[in-house]
């Protein structure tokens, strides 16, 4: 498994909109499918960092945080 995720795609007149199921909030816009996704990917880059700060606020100095691969 990849850092990979599902971009539904949709049409709105001139504009391409997306959204991405799997991380609620994550949205992109572009006046072509290219800008679409690359915007909805700017989106969830940015939600997932928040997420990731968010995470360790409140763990105790004393615990252990270590990186673990995933696929």
């Amino acid at each position: 498994m990849r850092n990979e995720f599902t971009a539904i795609i949709e049409r709105d007149g001139e504009w391409y909109i997306s959204y991405c199921a799997e991380i609620p909030g994550a949205n992109g816009q572009g006046k072509t499918k290219n800008e679409c996704l690359q915007s909805l990917s700017e989106a969830i880059e940015l939600i997932l960092e928040d997420q990731r700060e968010d995470s360790f606020r409140g763990i105790p100095d004393e615990a252990i945080s270590e990186m673990v691969a995933v696929g």
